[in-house]
């Protein structure tokens, strides 16, 4: 089937090169990276559900803020085992 398609200057000219390369035609390069998107496309949704342990608790301590990476390990670091 022909059919018209618009692709990044840049992006066509990579697939020419891998299509000298392996001495295929264009269309075939094409076709065999659109095979393998679809194909990985495919298998990612037959994925089972990945299902996390929680563990209860009380929740985060007033002037917790988890967007603050150094004051979290700095909380970390100094336990409080009174718990």
């Amino acid at each position: 089937m022909r059919t018209t398609i618009r692709i990044d200057e840049q992006l066509l000219k990579k697939a020419k090169q891998l299509a000298i390369q392996r001495k295929k035609s264009l269309t075939a390069v094409i076709e065999d990276a659109l095979r393998e998107s679809l194909a990985r496309q495919d298998a990612a949704g037959q994925r089972p559900p990945v299902h996390l342990t929680t563990f209860s608790g009380k929740g985060l301590l007033p002037g917790v803020d988890l967007d603050d990476s150094a004051s979290l390990l700095d909380l970390m670091e100094t336990t409080d085992d009174s718990d």
